[in-house]
């Protein structure tokens, strides 16, 4: 450029859209692009105009895309990528609270060593930590890596480092994937359809969809495209009618046109009872699947009655395109995966298998591996065992907080004691992190590049992108490109982008897809542009059930919970918070949302019938302290009306005594109250859970949105 022609006169002769184009980082070199703050603003921004980044939202394992609008290199908004075909323009309330994570005070944000337990940081530089990490390397049988869901091209990358040094294969985790007992879904539908795929459910186009607990307008799966569906399906030529069993009323139920207060651990019993009644009435017989259910039995182990099962199995007969929904709480009981099999046999003998409305096998996903699922309880347990037995010299966590996230009794706290190095990539200064010798913190998912592949919501096989919206704010570094330099020689890539780029150039000649690239480096500009890559057409396959309906399922009645006596116990429900999940606590946006059954804000609670609170004089705001086999926790009461008088119920996503200013000493954690069994396919059978509830003559007011006398009347007279 000459002094009479600048960069700037060029780019105001091409127009604001060419000044867009710079900047959404659409080239081989736009990982060089600075989005500088406005303090030291680019010449190629201008006062008051906005630029635009596609990305994938990192909140949870889902892999939304995501619009982010930067105004003078800042993001200032989160929206949903209208192209993106999982969300097609929505989010969730974690989409839009990102932003809360990347701006949140209490971000690490520098390389640190520090003693376990203590929150004092010593920092470090970067070419120290990446030295650490190195020395790991070198003790490959010694080494493992325990990763979250978020982040699948960082699974991939560590795959890739651990084949290349010899080390085990890295493990996943999440506390969502163990809510909704991903392990025994999948090992259901090995058993039933002959693959272990995760299943998309076709609510959209169904006219009748019967859930047992599965709350997909909250948590499960992917629940902004199941909200999508939902609505869909609500809005078409026929409305389609909705049934939610489960013991208490959750967001999605309210949302139901018919709500059933399931006794936990029965459902096994009350879909094979409803497979059975369908059958007779339709076929005039039975499968073997189904003939040894007992009508009666079932219904006086599940609290419903006769006629209700009559009335259930009347719809299911009226119906031209009804699904049957596996809920994660259903799944994790000690029959478990037998009541998985149960639901994907009686979809299969609704014949909807492949069909509109109804269950297909989810389409493979692009760049798709040979193991990227969560691990089960079981295979968690069996890491705590090498690391007791000495087997782990170094542990390297990165994108999940298991000491939170996952059961005290499952004794992961003290087998840490054994590992001789525990490396932390966290974010944020979580329980993990603090118990770690070093906390090496990783990019925020709005500061990072990747990948996520989309694995259900979706009927086109998609991979999501993302990108940098902004220059990274503190001295952190991306994980990837500390693994490549600790790695040296054993990986052929210099940096994150160009891993990233040798994995994306299997998909610039893929057929089918939303566009087409002449080359790599066009390709990789596109991919950033729309916020991924995925196939026009739907590629979501038909299940084959061969043999399912003779294969016979025997269930048990649940274990009944004391009502009565000195030893009162009550079966306990608990959940992910609609709104926090397993990792919202630290965003104060998010705590500030009431909760949508209850209204309840910035604490834990425990929801009691107010007919078994009034027995055991128990009033709002009483703390009690619940009691399991497995631990204990006190709680303020919430008298819900809407849940069995026999089950308790507390949320998940509180209860953190690190991560941050906005979430610690703040509620309760419900995991420390599971026990370590597991049902046949491995997951943790929370669902099983009995506890005791004690009065502690103590008192703290919840606050809540809604008015205490607009729901019972308090402070009128009577």
């Amino acid at each position: 450029m000459t002094d009479s022609f600048t960069r700037r006169d060029f780019l105001k002769v091409m127009g604001a859209g060419a000044a867009a184009t710079v900047l959404t980082g659409c080239g081989p070199a736009s990982r060089y692009v600075t989005r500088e703050p406005y303090t030291k603003m680019p010449e190629y921004t201008y006062n008051g105009q906005s630029t635009y980044y596609a990305t994938t939202c990192r909140e949870c394992a889902a892999g939304c895309g995501l619009i982010l609008r930067t105004h003078q290199g800042r993001a200032i908004k989160a929206e949903g990528n209208k192209f993106h075909p999982l969300n097609q323009g929505k989010t969730c309330a974690r989409g839009q609270a990102t932003l809360h994570g990347m701006y949140n005070p209490d971000r690490v944000q520098f390389p640190a060593q520090h003693a376990r337990g203590d929150a004092t940081l010593t920092e470090m530089d970067w070419d120290a930590a990446i030295a650490v990490v190195q020395k790991a390397l070198q003790d490959p049988q010694g080494t493992q890596f325990l990763l979250g869901t978020a982040s699948d091209h960082l699974f991939d990358l560590v795959t890739d480092v651990c084949q290349a040094v010899g080390a085990p294969s890295p493990l996943r985790f999440g506390a969502l994937s163990m809510f909704e007992a991903r392990a025994t879904l999948g090992e259901a539908s090995r058993a039933v359809f002959g693959k272990p795929d995760l299943l998309f459910f076709d609510i959209a186009n169904a006219d009748l969809v019967i859930s047992f607990g599965a709350n997909f307008l909250e948590t499960w799966l992917s629940p902004v495209a199941y909200t999508r569906g939902y609505a869909q399906m609500r809005r078409g030529d026929v409305r389609g009618h909705f049934v939610q069993l489960e013991p208490r009323l959750s967001e999605t139920a309210a949302k139901a046109d018919e709500w059933y207060p399931l006794l936990p651990g029965a459902e096994g019993l009350v879909v094979s009872a409803l497979g059975k009644l369908f059958a007779e009435q339709k076929f005039g017989v039975a499968p073997a699947a189904f003939e040894m259910v007992d009508l009666a039995a079932a219904a006086e182990a599940s609290g419903l009655t006769l006629e209700q099962f009559e009335r259930l199995a009347a719809l299911l007969l009226r119906a031209e395109r009804p699904v049957i929904l596996p809920g994660g709480a259903a799944l994790a009981q000690a029959e478990g995966l037998e009541t998985a099999k149960a639901i994907l046999t009686l979809n299969a003998l609704l014949d909807n298998l492949g069909k509109a409305g109804g269950v297909f096998h989810t389409p493979a996903a692009p760049l798709a591996d040979s193991y990227h699922r969560p691990a089960s309880a079981a295979e968690i347990s069996a890491l705590v065992k090498r690391m007791n037995a000495g087997e782990v010299n170094t542990l390297l966590v990165h994108g999940v907080n298991p000491l939170f996230e996952l059961p005290a009794a499952l004794g992961l706290e003290a087998a840490l004691q054994k590992v001789k190095t525990v490396i932390s990539f966290a974010t944020f200064p979580d329980e993990t992190a603090l118990a770690a010798d070093y906390i090496f913190p990783d990019h925020h998912g709005l500061e990072s590049w990747g990948y996520q592949r989309v694995q259900t919501g979706a009927g086109q096989s998609a991979l999501s992108g993302s990108q940098p919206v902004v220059v990274p704010y503190y001295n952190t570094r991306a994980t990837a490109d500390v693994l490549i330099a600790a790695a040296g020689d054993a990986l052929p890539f210099k940096d994150e982008v160009e891993f990233l780029q040798s994995k994306v150039a299997a998909l610039v000649e893929a057929p089918g897809g939303f566009y087409s690239a002449a080359d790599l480096p066009s390709f990789w500009a596109l991919f950033q542009q729309y916020g991924g890559w995925w196939q026009n057409d739907s590629s979501a396959s038909a299940p084959s059930a061969a043999g399912a309906l003779e294969k016979k399922l025997t269930f048990h009645a649940p274990e009944a919970a004391h009502a009565e006596g000195e030893h009162e116990e009550f079966s306990l429900y608990v959940y992910p918070s609609p709104i926090l999940a397993e990792a919202g606590a630290n965003k104060p946006w998010l705590q500030e949302i009431a909760d949508p059954t209850t209204t309840v804000m910035w604490n834990s609670w425990l929801e009691m019938n107010p007919e078994t609170a009034h027995h055991l004089g128990i009033e709002d705001d009483d703390v009690v302290r619940v009691i399991s086999p497995a631990g204990e926790v006190e709680v303020s009461v919430y008298r819900y009306p809407a849940i069995r008088p026999d089950v308790v119920a507390i949320p998940f996503g509180q209860g953190h005594t690190a991560y941050g200013r906005y979430a610690e000493n703040r509620g309760v954690n419900p995991a420390l109250l599971f026990s370590a069994e597991t049902n046949a396919a491995g997951d943790l059978a929370f669902g099983g859970v009995k506890v005791k509830i004690e009065k502690t003559g103590k008192k703290r007011p919840l606050s809540r949105l809604e008015s205490k006398m607009g729901v019972y009347g308090f402070g009128e007279e009577h």
